[in-house]
């Protein structure tokens, strides 16, 4: 039972970047997956979840209509597409899975490893 976050990177201010998260041991089959992050000195905070199907998503409003969440669930993968990245938004980004939706936007049970992320202004 893995995550593994991937696509993580440095990038000037008003780029764009795209996070994978791949699930591997297990096809995390009716979870809510989603991200979470950790800027430096800071606590771990909210990014984005969807739900199984697709049909819900929800935004920490810090990134609402700059970043879009999506999943193929055919290859058990996440997306966090990122544009008009801001400094602000450098942090470790981890991926995150749960079969609840309230937990997992809460507190979710299963984790990956991170992705540094690096907005340059």
């Amino acid at each position: 039972v893995q995550l593994q976050a991937s696509g993580g990177g440095l990038v000037q201010t008003g780029g764009s970047l795209r996070l994978s998260c791949a699930a591997s041991g297990r096809a995390f089959s009716g979870y809510a997956r989603g991200w979470f992050r950790q800027a430096p000195g800071k606590e771990r905070e909210f990014v984005a979840a969807i739900t199984w199907s697709g049909g819900t998503k929800t935004y920490a409003d810090s990134v609402k209509g700059r970043f879009t969440i999506s999943r193929d669930n055919g290859k058990s993968t996440v997306y966090l597409q990122m544009n008009s990245l801001k400094p602000e938004d450098t942090a470790v980004y981890y991926c995150a899975a749960d079969p609840r939706w309230i937990t997992m936007i809460t507190d979710p049970r299963v984790w990956g490893q991170g992705t540094q992320v690096t907005v340059s202004s």
